[in-house]
């Protein structure tokens, strides 16, 4: 006994000993930390250069959290916000003489992208001077870039100028090659987030709405850059088909880069902008100054409202739209009196009909008592549009995605695989439909009826939510509806969007409806981590995905990442009808 008692308490004290020591190191990287941040204080002197490099993520909403030590492990990323009252701060910054672009990857979507680049276009107003350079130009990053005055690229660079595309992987083969399948139930003809599992190639209503919308993110992309480097959409479309960026020469024969130099050449003619050696202060760093934010005294305040990711049933966070989080939201903004409207920023797919109208039924009660107006960023699809469709404006950018009114559900179905391995399973109910479904026998039309008739009821009473806050008939939405994807400028003329613009603009126009001048912007929800949240973002967590992406590669490991998702989905989903994957 007296052995035992000694492992026991030899154990304790270990644990013990282990709390202790991680609770001092968390002590020590805090103070690290502080002390780091003490002795690196930025300093934008007289000749300062502003450097734009958006490799780290973009996202709508990227709140910090006050934990040092969560701070210690958080990704770097930059708030679109942030970015654009930066620029807008380096515009009126006499000590910022121009800006240098320095970005190999864009690491943001197409409509955040557009909406940096207008910002951009806006700070040459100043008279000041844009620069860019790289190694090799993305298509994303070219069209950032293309705002700059001159554009560089090492002599063996070139430009990525194609044209855009979207693949679609089909599973129907697959599913009956192993025996392993997923049961669908839809209303939308264009619901294609289920096309795959239905058959082993695209629709003709699929194929009709991906090319109607690339079409339109196309040419709201090559208009921009016909602007900037004094060209017309014919040319540009020429030079795509013919691929004629391919290499630094090609492109600066037609006119789509200034020259090709190297880094330290590129360097020179920075200095030749300030007549010194410049002072290059990164978009961080200038953020980290207190540049990211637009300052003001004002006690009138608007409410950002932040619905970021998948909506999905729980309490959420800054990666996915959860009900608990927002509703807490809403009803701290509609009890704030300081508070005279709301912009509410979609950047979702959608996800579970359920907590999509759980969010709705909150903005609509906070509607009767504040102005609300609705900002899409890069998507604010199906379950997405649920929620802003009750809005009393809308602003989409034209290459936002929107749309896809449509409902469906999936189930896993493993009857055939189980036959095929000798395992049967038998049940044993007290009612009729107590059993419900096995996913070891094949879907009853019983349950499939009952689902149908739940996926019927969804779809309605969606077109009914977006007929009341568009003020349209049932027919009419549903003659857009369908499941149907839009982008943003097409979604004007179809009646789902008010207005095409950005985040500001929408925030401009909620001070209108407010009838307020004088006003500062505050950010909603607001997360608490739990203390073992905290572990999430630990660097050895995402040793599994890293080791699957190098086995798998990053395509496969993409095929498999959807999948997964879509058979982990529970309920019915109002969702967007796949990972729009546009290059």
């Amino acid at each position: 006994m007296n052995f035992f008692r000694k492992v026991l308490a030899s154990c304790l004290g270990t644990s013990i000993a282990i709390v202790l020591l991680t609770l001092f190191g968390f002590f020590l990287f805090g103070l690290m930390a502080t002390s780091m941040s003490e002795s690196d204080k930025v300093s934008v002197t007289s000749n300062s250069i502003l450097e734009i490099n958006l490799a780290d993520a973009v996202n709508d909403y990227a709140p910090k959290s006050d934990s040092p030590f969560d701070q210690l492990f958080e990704e770097d990323q930059f708030q679109l916000s942030q970015v654009i009252n930066a620029i807008e701060n380096a515009k009126n910054d006499d000590n910022i003489k121009g800006i240098s672009i320095l970005n190999l990857m864009v690491n943001a979507g197409i409509s955040q992208t557009q909406t940096i680049r207008e910002k951009l276009v806006d700070f040459k107003t100043s008279g000041k001077f844009i620069t860019s350079y790289t190694d090799f130009y993305t298509q994303k990053n070219y069209y950032l870039s293309s705002v700059a005055d001159s554009m560089y690229v090492t002599p063996y660079g070139s430009v990525e100028f194609k044209g855009l595309s979207s693949e679609r992987l089909f599973y129907k083969d697959f599913q009956e090659k192993y025996g392993v399948k997923m049961e669908v139930i839809r209303h939308g003809k264009y619901k294609s987030a289920v096309e795959g599992y239905l058959d082993n190639k695209m629709s003709d209503a699929n194929r009709e709405q991906i090319s109607s919308f690339l079409n339109s993110i196309w040419s709201e992309l090559i208009e921009d850059i016909a602007v900037s480097r004094n060209k017309t959409v014919e040319e540009l479309n020429l030079i795509a088909d013919n691929l004629l960026t391919r290499n630094a020469t090609m492109a600066i024969e037609n006119n789509m880069l200034d020259g090709a130099i190297y880094k330290d050449q590129y360097e020179e003619i920075l200095k030749t902008f300030v007549g010194d050696k410049p002072n290059m202060v990164s978009l961080e760093d200038y953020i980290e100054t207190g540049k990211g934010r637009i300052k003001s005294s004002a006690s009138n305040k608007i409410a950002l409202l932040y619905a970021q990711g998948d909506i999905l049933y729980g309490k959420g966070d800054e990666t996915y739209i959860g009900q608990e989080s927002m509703i807490k939201a809403i009803r701290k903004i509609r009890d704030n009196d300081n508070i005279k409207a709301v912009v509410l920023r979609v950047n979702s797919p959608g996800g579970v009909a359920l907590t999509a109208d759980l969010i709705w039924r909150e903005l609509e009660i906070l509607k009767k008592e504040k102005p609300l107006v609705v900002s899409m960023g890069n998507t604010a699809a199906s379950g997405g549009y649920y929620i802003a469709c009750n809005a009393d404006v809308i602003y989409a950018e034209p290459t936002t995605i929107t749309g896809s009114i449509g409902v469906f559900g999936t189930i896993p179905n493993f009857s055939e695989l189980a036959g095929n391995m000798g395992i049967n399973a038998e049940q044993v109910a007290t009612n009729k439909n107590a059993v419900g479904y096995s996913i070891y026998e094949p879907m009853t039309k019983d349950f499939y009826d009952v689902t149908k008739e739940g996926v019927e009821q969804v779809y309605t009473t969606f077109v009914n939510r977006v007929a009341a806050g568009r003020n349209m008939t049932f027919e009419e939405v549903d003659a857009v509806a369908q499941g149907r994807v839009w982008t943003g400028k097409e979604a004007i003329e179809n009646g789902l969007v008010d207005v095409l613009g950005n985040m500001n603009d929408a925030i401009e126009a909620a001070a209108e409806l407010a009838d307020i001048s004088d006003y500062k912007t505050t950010s909603y929800p607001r997360f608490k981590k739990d203390f073992e949240d905290s572990f999430k973002g630990f660097p050895f967590m995402s040793v599994k995905e890293n080791m699957l992406k190098e086995e798998l590669g990053d395509e496969n490991y993409k095929a498999l990442k959807q999948v997964k998702k879509m058979s982990q989905l529970k309920g019915i989903q109002m969702r967007l009808p796949y990972d729009i994957d546009i290059r």
